[in-house]
């Protein structure tokens, strides 16, 4: 049987439906309904393509209707829940640098699944989904690591939930940026901002040069991330306007090494925001710290070190 990132998919859907359920269970109104509605989107999104393309419109429409319901739910908020930063300091001083496994676990099982991807066929059936293939193995990998932090803290899977939930709850609305601003990024890119963004670029800039090119790629990579939050939102425009046109299409640039690289530098960017809010507010509340910018200011020097990093590997590789 192969393993289809819809399983996946389901699996988020089901999560987020448990904590709809303990949010009703507690008359956590607003939040039960905001995760029970992303939970459809999850649980029923084959669906609802599926009428989409049968022009069946109702389905879409219903999901769209729960979209504004988000936003205005995302006004409204709960009472917070009980922080737990005391006991959360206390087991990390009893377990010290193993807390670092489970979550290092993601990375290398996700690459090791991926390189292996080819191999793992089964009476001529693949494992892996190949056309998902990276996401499926960042579930599986998750999965791994969940257990791997179970079996590190010795919790019970109960308190995985519990945690999760509670975690869940306190980014909010917060947790869905990422696929807020990546779908923002393919909205702006379907309405021409691409095509302006060339424009602006031709007139400010010798085109013909591909290191101008190469740094103004960069820079508007940094640029629309600070401004939209995200490199996913980010890449698709800049991708659009200089990117495919100006160096592919016109310098020959080797379109994989430039789209990876290009989203690395991107995340120079993120590291520079407010806009980018689940990365850079949250975890100075999460943490209680007196200044919300905290982590901002303790990035900056990163970021702009491995923007210069990028610009030159970049330089190196994706002309070769």
């Amino acid at each position: 049987m192969t393993l289809r990132v819809e399983y996946a998919y389901w699996l988020i859907g089901a999560w987020l439906a448990v904590c709809a359920f303990y949010n009703l269970r507690e008359r956590r109104w607003t939040t039960a309904a905001l995760w029970a509605i992303v939970a459809c989107a999850f649980l029923f999104g084959d669906l609802i393509k599926q009428a989409t393309a049968a022009k069946t419109s109702w389905p879409a429409q219903a999901m769209g209707i729960g979209v504004i319901v988000l936003g205005v739910l995302a006004g409204l908020r709960d009472k917070p829940l009980a922080s737990v930063l005391h006991e959360a300091w206390d087991a990390t001083a009893r377990l010290g640098n193993k807390l670092f496994l489970p979550a290092l676990a993601i990375p290398i099982v996700t690459l090791i699944l991926v390189l292996l991807a080819p191999y793992l066929v089964f009476n001529g059936v693949p494992l892996l989904d190949k056309a998902n293939a990276t996401l499926v193995a960042l579930a599986i990998a998750c999965i791994i690591a969940l257990i791997a932090a179970l079996l590190t803290t010795r919790a019970a899977p109960t308190q995985a939930f519990a945690e999760g939930r509670r975690l869940l709850d306190t980014l909010g609305c917060v947790a869905l940026l990422p696929m807020v601003l990546a779908t923002l990024g393919g909205v702006f890119a379907a309405t021409g901002v691409g095509d302006a963004v060339a424009a602006i670029v031709g007139a400010l800039i010798p085109v013909d040069n591909r290191i101008a090119c190469l740094v103004a790629f960069a820079l508007g990579m940094v640029l629309f991330t600070m401004i939209m939050g995200n490199a996913f939102a980010a890449f698709p425009v800049m991708m659009a306007g200089i990117g495919l046109p100006l160096l592919v299409h016109k310098h020959g640039a080797a379109p994989a090494v430039l789209g990876s690289l290009g989203m690395l530098t991107g995340y120079c960017g993120t590291l520079l925001t407010p806009m980018a809010a689940n990365f850079n507010i949250v975890p100075a509340v999460l943490l209680e710290l007196r200044d919300q910018y905290a982590v901002i200011r303790a990035q900056w020097p990163t970021a702009l070190a491995l923007l210069v990093v990028n610009v030159i590997l970049m330089a190196v590789l994706i002309f070769r």
